[in-house]
């Protein structure tokens, strides 16, 4: 018996009869041999850890634009934090952590540079829209390694393009809506209490806010420390799910109540407010530039691209684009558009 066989029994004589056991995964797009160590749900963390688009993380916004302070969050401490709530939450329910782990981490390798503002220009230029959930998933599927892909399990792809809601329900009453395992619904419930406290936890730094201005029933249910805050939507989500055994995800309902109010106090007094609008306002003119410099060079500046695949002109800048990094995007748009100073040599 492989480690690999030695690890899917454990799984099964361990984990709760809802979670997603490895072997009983419904495979690849293209199939492959298993591994003799690592579980597939495993294998494909580590190809996600491993990709150029997780190491791009690091230099996309989270919220706060090209932030000069070390602390603030970028979109890859955004699914780190993710990746360990939701595993916490995942071991609790005796779900199959590797797979959570796996899903946290892929989450928003699609994600543009500049935030949701950047998301805003690509959804409003590119022909059909955009939305990064549906990017992430084609960065796993056809553009990881040179075209090939990461050749992700299907319950990885699926929690990836199913962990986006918006200002949507945290967890959708239709089941077509919500990952097909309980573990991408985990992933789905940990990615807003990651980011309703990081951010509110950055807001408070960068002093957009003052602590005073948090609604008071928000600090009563949920606590008054960011700390307190994610413990108690954790301990919620866990012991209210295994009140009904896990026949479905679930938070009570004055813990929802306090989530969705911090949501909508966070969309009104940070992410829509005037201070953040004007500099998404400068991101978005720094994108729609390159867009249409882009899509009037795509011979020129694509010319490593075989010309098949250059046919839909939009679909490659808007992929090119889509991948940049905040200082990239900065860095080409000087570049490109600025006077540069002349060297004599």
């Amino acid at each position: 018996m492989t480690i690999r066989e030695q690890t899917e029994e454990i799984e099964r004589r361990t984990l709760h009869p809802k979670a997603c056991l490895s072997s009983n995964s419904k495979g690849r797009l293209k199939q492959e041999r298993e591994g003799e160590v690592r579980t597939c749900f495993q294998r494909d963390r580590d190809r996600i850890i491993h990709s150029k688009a997780f190491r791009r993380l690091k230099h996309k916004t989270q919220v706060f634009l090209a932030p000069a302070g070390d602390h603030y969050r970028t979109r890859l401490t955004h699914v780190l934090e993710v990746s360990q709530i939701a595993r916490t939450i995942a071991r609790a329910l005796r779900l199959n952590e590797d797979l959570t782990e796996a899903i946290a981490l892929g989450h928003d390798l699609g994600h543009t540079p500049f935030g949701h503002a950047g998301e805003a220009v690509l959804r409003e230029i590119y022909p059909g829209g955009f939305e990064h959930y549906e990017q992430s998933l084609r960065v796993v599927d056809f553009l990881e390694k040179d075209g090939k892909g990461l050749n992700l399990t299907h319950e990885v792809r699926n929690g990836i393009v199913k962990h986006s809601k918006g200002k949507g329900l945290i967890l959708p009453e239709k089941r077509s809506e919500r990952a097909d395992t309980f573990e991408g619904q985990v992933v789905r419930v940990s990615d807003t209490i990651a980011y309703v406290n990081h951010d509110l936890d950055d807001a408070l730094r960068a002093e957009v806010l003052k602590k005073s201005d948090i609604p008071k029933e928000v600090l009563k249910i949920l606590g008054d420390s960011h700390s307190k805050r994610i413990d108690t939507m954790v301990k919620d989500l866990i012991y209210s799910s295994q009140e009904k055994d896990l026949e479905e995800l679930c938070l009570g309902d004055n813990i929802s109540s306090a989530i969705y109010t911090l949501r909508d106090f966070l969309y009104e007094r940070v992410y829509e407010s005037k201070r953040l609008i004007k500099e998404f306002r400068k991101a978005k003119k720094v994108l729609q530039d390159l867009y249409s410099y882009y899509l009037e060079h795509v011979d020129e500046v694509f010319a490593d691209i075989p010309k098949e695949k250059k046919s839909d002109k939009h679909r490659v800048v808007c992929d090119f684009i889509a991948g940049m990094t905040d200082r990239f995007a900065l860095m080409t748009y000087e570049k490109l558009f600025l006077p540069q100073q002349w060297t004599v040599l």
